[in-house]
C-alpha cells in the first residue's frame, strides 16, 4: 500500500516500508521462443538459432527523468564531457571529437521524456543496480541476443515493419532530411540520410514513433542501446540460449568495446536495420546517439 503524504508544499510517494518510491520503467513481458539470429553483413554471421526464456524489456528507453531521479538519490557522478559532431578540418578528420556537456545539458536533454544520453555503459549499469536495489526485481542490460529477439518480435525482415525503408520514419528517429540539414548546419558534418522526414532533428521524445508488434518503442533510431555483450568480430562460438557473450572479448580490438544495437538519430538505412550490429566504449560518453533500456528478469517462485 501507498501512502501520499504532504509535507511544506511537496509530495512525496512512500512505500508501506517507508522508503521513498521510484519511477520504475514500463515493462513489456517477451515471450520465450526462438528465433534465427544474424544478418547478410559479415559481422553479422552466420546465422544461428537462439532460443530464450520469457523477459521483460521496457517500453521505452530509459528517460533523463528516470536516470535523474538515479543520480540525485545517489550523488553518482559522471563525466562532464561526452562526443559531438565536429567540423571536418585539415587538423580533425574524424567528424566527431570530445566536448563539454553531460546528460543533462539542454542540447542533449530537451525534456524530461527524451532519452538519457552521455551516459556510459558502466554509467547504465550503476543505473539498473540502483533501481534493482530500490525496487527488490532484477534490473539489467539486455542481452544481444534478447535485444534483437525482442526488437524482430516475430519478423524476418530488415526492419520489424518490413523491407521498405521509406516507411522508416513512420517507426523511428533516423538520419532523415531534418536530421541531415541540421548537422550539416551546426556542425559543418555532411552525413546523407533518408528521403522521408518525421521532423526530428536530433533525439525526439520516447513514444513518438510506431511500436513494434510487441508494442516497444524506438527499436528503430533515436538512441542506439548498450547491451552486456563484449564485441565480438562475427558469430562464430555465440551463445544459443539468449545469454551475454562476455569471454573472448575485443580480439584484435586496441580498446574494449560492447555491442550497441537500434541504431540512432544519426544513422542511415543500412544501420537501423534489426540485425546491424555496432559498437561502443564502455567509458565512453555519447550525444552522436548512445542510450539504453532495461531488462527485468522474471523470477519463478
Amino acid at each position: 500500500m501507498k501512502i501520499i503524504l504532504c509535507l511544506m508544499g511537496f509530495w512525496f510517494s512512500f512505500t508501506s516500508n517507508g522508503a521513498q518510491s521510484v519511477i520504475e520503467p514500463d515493462m513489456v513481458v517477451i515471450p520465450a521462443g526462438a528465433f534465427k539470429m544474424g544478418g547478410v553483413n559479415g559481422t553479422e554471421q552466420p546465422k544461428h538459432k537462439v532460443s530464450l526464456r520469457s523477459f521483460k524489456l521496457s517500453k521505452y528507453e530509459t528517460t533523463v527523468k528516470e536516470f535523474r531521479q538515479f543520480v540525485e538519490a545517489t550523488d553518482y557522478k559522471t563525466s562532464n564531457k561526452c562526443w559531438i559532431w565536429q567540423e571536418v578540418t585539415n587538423d580533425h578528420n574524424w567528424g566527431i571529437n570530445m566536448h563539454e556537456g553531460n546528460w543533462k545539458t539542454h542540447k542533449y536533454a530537451p525534456s524530461d521524456n527524451h532519452p538519457v544520453m552521455c551516459v556510459t555503459w558502466e554509467d547504465a549499469k550503476a543505473y539498473a543496480k540502483w533501481l534493482s536495489k530500490k525496487t527488490n526485481k532484477a534490473h539489467r542490460l539486455p542481452s544481444e541476443a534478447e535485444w534483437e529477439y525482442a526488437a524482430r518480435a516475430g519478423s524476418n525482415t530488415d526492419y520489424y515493419f518490413g523491407n521498405d525503408s521509406s516507411k522508416l520514419c513512420e517507426y523511428g528517429n533516423i538520419l532523415d532530411l531534418s536530421g541531415s540539414k541540421a548537422i550539416k548546419r551546426d556542425y559543418k558534418v555532411i552525413k546523407d540520410g533518408v528521403a522521408c522526414d518525421d521532423g526530428a532533428e536530433y533525439t525526439n521524445a520516447v513514444g513518438r514513433y510506431k511500436p513494434n508488434a510487441y508494442g516497444i518503442y524506438d527499436m528503430i533510431g533515436n538512441v542506439g542501446e548498450y547491451t552486456l555483450d563484449c564485441e565480438h568480430p562475427n558469430y562464430n562460438g555465440a551463445p544459443t540460449d539468449g545469454s551475454a557473450w562476455i569471454d573472448d572479448c575485443n580480439k584484435g580490438a586496441p580498446i574494449p568495446m560492447i555491442i550497441r544495437r537500434g541504431g540512432a538519430y544519426g544513422a542511415n538505412a543500412k544501420a537501423v536495420r534489426t540485425s546491424n550490429r555496432a559498437h561502443a566504449g564502455k567509458t565512453n560518453p555519447s550525444s552522436l546517439g548512445e542510450g539504453f533500456r532495461l531488462v527485468e528478469d522474471i523470477i519463478s517462485n
